[in-house]
């Protein structure tokens, strides 16, 4: 039996990276009614679905509700419900909201077929303009928080340095 969410109004939805740049591990994390849902995901999930929202927000009205910037920090402690697959996201015009829906990543064969018979888990939760663009706003920074890019070639600079294909 696989969990599934459904949050007419999320207190919050955020992102956030744990760890140190070059191993982070990103998440994204709904809370409301006193319930909390952390899904792992990938670094280029974060920033498709911050630019997806956005795209969607330019079509629609001004957001002067934002949260707190306190609201988009990861709260504690963190378990992951699930790895994200596919999302999938909606500006709700008659209730003036973002839908989004996130189902968890299913293992498939080398024929794309699931390699269990298993339901995935969901996520679905709506949101106000301002959350969302909160989010967009917040995912950006987590995103950008990582390793800096090289001023050559753009790729991530490791700790200890960086060979740069374009440095021959």
């Amino acid at each position: 039996m696989s969990a599934f969410y459904e949050f007419d109004q999320a207190d919050a939805f955020t992102s956030g990276a744990l760890g140190e740049p070059g191993s982070r591990l990103f998440v994204i994390q709904v809370r409301a009614n006193g319930q909390r849902v952390t899904m792992k995901c990938e670094k280029q999930q974060v920033a498709a679905l911050a630019q997806y929202m956005r795209q969607l927000l330019a079509d629609a009205p001004d957001a002067d509700d934002r949260p707190i910037v306190d609201a988009m920090q990861l709260s504690s402690p963190i378990d992951i419900e699930f790895v994200v697959g596919t999302v999938g996201i909606a500006y709700d015009s008659r209730n003036d909201c973002m839908v989004v829906q996130i189902e968890e990543l299913v293992p498939t064969n080398d024929d794309n077929e699931p390699i269990d018979d298993v339901d995935p888990g969901r996520v679905r939760v709506q949101m106000s303009r301002g959350q969302a663009a909160a989010f967009c706003e917040h995912s950006d920074d987590v995103v950008a928080a990582g390793r800096p890019p090289c001023i050559f070639c753009g790729h991530p600079i490791d700790l200890d340095g960086h060979a740069c294909p374009r440095m021959n």
